[in-house]
């Protein structure tokens, strides 16, 4: 495996002592607007900020016993710091981001010096021409692009005896809070490096699970917004019905400002075109959010495989009646289990056509097609499949083009279900959305007989298309577990409204202890 690249952490150790001091003023955990606070009383700076995560990244997550949530930081990221700043000094802030240090997921372009790998040593050769859309906005909003999150390899579309956060790139995440716990993916190093205050936000993206359960296993709001809300322009992809982005923080209130800068339209993805966006997600931030909303509450095929998972949910619902909703019991979704084989059908199909046409805007890179990524999976099997297998790229490269009668079928299919699985409780029961449990307790990593998944409720807006938000309903031996909103398209205000009430009413996030104890050899 290729070492790290973690040129900007170079820096001197009268730095690294400057940093902890600067440090010690910020709260743990303290959430945007209590930074742009502190920046703007002059108490930090971005500068103070960045050095400050860069160091704890070098402390907890890289080398023998970290975290391998982070696979490069950024060399700029201190000059970048600096300019924001500057900038502030000069009268000029250009946003609740500025100056905020933030992650994105190895599978979204960069165009600095950073690599876009999907985890793949396949990728190494060269950085991508230009940046992601988001990146861009991330950019233009202040944001201190701090480096690059570990990923399940190719965002988990390789094979299904993966172990979720382990890529050749970047070895295996580890989940901050439990002994040898697996951080969910594919989103696993943005979800594990928030969790560990090693950024102050992140971006994970989403085919089906990949915000929402990482963002669970690491007790963080995760949002899973309406696909076209958030351009996919500039990431690596698996599918053009279901791909999306979104921001993965510690608090609803840090979510909804990321969601502002990431939302838009975006003339390269066609998605994009008429999405709704809300002229600022703040605002539907109410601590009585609830009050008077009906919830229904979904059990069939998302309950039943945990009796830690079950127990959180039902003090949830009893949370969710206390805080002023009324609660519609059952409220399943129509379908949900009907559409498994539909859904992985036009997943193989998108797959091979969106991967091909990504290739192709990347120079320098010794891979153009899937077919040569799998070639090159066989040369270099030793690195690249020491512990499971690519038998799902191979389903992919034997599929044809998007005109195949199977895939239209699959495609047409599994949307209408799901979109009626969700709609049609929705409409008949007047409501403003319905609950689910995320997913289980992290499962302990095991390279052998790969992930021991339980269950989640992802699948119905991730086929659908619709938004979902995830946050903390409790811990289960100290194992975070989270709570699903899902609504309709276009519906993520309302969404972030009830899931800030019921933070707010519940106040479960705790840290990770982060004791060295945690980090064990894995079963391999």
């Amino acid at each position: 495996m290729p070492p790290l690249r973690l040129a900007s952490l170079a820096f001197p150790v009268a730095l690294f002592l400057a940093a902890a001091r600067a440090g010690a003023q910020v709260p743990p955990e303290a959430p945007i607007d209590q930074l742009q606070a502190l920046m703007a009383q002059g108490r930090a700076s971005s500068e103070s900020l960045t050095r400050e995560a860069l160091l704890r990244i070098r402390r907890i997550d890289a080398g023998a016993g970290g975290l391998h949530s982070v696979v490069e930081t950024n060399p700029d990221a201190l000059d970048i710091a600096r300019t924001r700043d500057r900038e502030r000094q000069a009268g000029s802030v250009r946003g609740p981001l500025h100056g905020i240090p933030v992650l994105v997921k190895d599978n979204i372009d960069t165009g600095d010096r950073m690599l876009t790998t999907a985890g793949s040593l396949a990728l190494m050769g060269a950085p991508a021409r230009e940046d992601a859309f988001l990146v861009r906005r991330l950019r233009e909003a202040g944001a201190v692009l701090l480096g690059k999150t570990n990923i399940s390899e190719w965002a988990n579309i390789r094979s299904s005896h993966s172990s979720s956060g382990w890529s050749a790139r970047g070895d295996q995440t580890v989940n901050p809070y439990g002994e040898g716990r697996n951080p969910c993916g594919s989103s696993s190093g943005t979800g594990a490096a928030v969790a560990a205050g090693l950024a102050v936000a992140g971006v994970g993206t989403e085919t089906d699970g990949s915000i929402m359960c990482p963002s669970s296993v690491a007790g963080l709001v995760g949002i899973k917004p309406t696909v076209g809300l958030v351009s996919r322009s500039g990431i690596v992809p698996i599918s053009q019905s279901q791909d999306t982005a979104g921001p993965m923080t510690r608090s609803v209130a840090d979510a909804a400002v990321v969601l502002n800068v990431l939302a838009g339209a975006d003339p390269r993805d066609a998605a994009t075109r008429d999405a709704q966006v809300a002229p600022d997600y703040r605002a539907f931030l109410k601590a009585d959010g609830l009050r008077g909303m009906r919830i229904g509450v979904a059990r069939k095929r998302v309950t039943g495989y945990s009796t830690h998972t079950d127990r959180l949910y039902e003090q949830a619902l009893r949370d969710l009646k206390r805080l002023g909703a009324e609660l519609v019991d059952p409220a399943d979704f129509g379908a949900i289990g009907e559409y498994d084989e539909d859904e992985m059908e036009v997943l193989l199909y998108e797959l091979k056509d969106g991967l091909n046409r990504y290739l192709a805007t990347r120079p320098g890179v010794p891979v153009r097609t899937l077919a040569d990524v799998i070639a090159f999976n066989q040369r270099n099997a030793d690195r690249e499949l020491p512990f499971f297998g690519q038998e799902l790229f191979e389903k992919a490269q034997a599929k044809g083009p998007l005109t195949d009668a199977a895939y239209v079928d699959a495609s047409q299919k599994a949307r209408r279900l799901a979109r009626e699985g969700i709609d049609k409780p929705l409409r008949e029961h007047k409501l403003d959305a319905i609950v689910a449990p995320t997913a289980g307790p992290a499962w302990l990593t095991d390279h052998v007989n790969g992930d021991a998944f339980l269950g989640s409720s992802s699948q119905p807006a991730a086929v659908a298309g619709y938004p979902a938000i995830t946050v903390t309903m409790g811990q289960a031996e100290g194992l975070p577990v989270g709570l699903t909103f899902v609504g309709t398209a276009w519906s993520e205000g309302k969404l972030l409204q009830l899931a800030y009430a019921y933070e707010q009413g519940t106040r479960h996030r705790k840290p990770p202890a982060l004791r060295p104890a945690h980090l064990l050899p894995l079963v391999r």
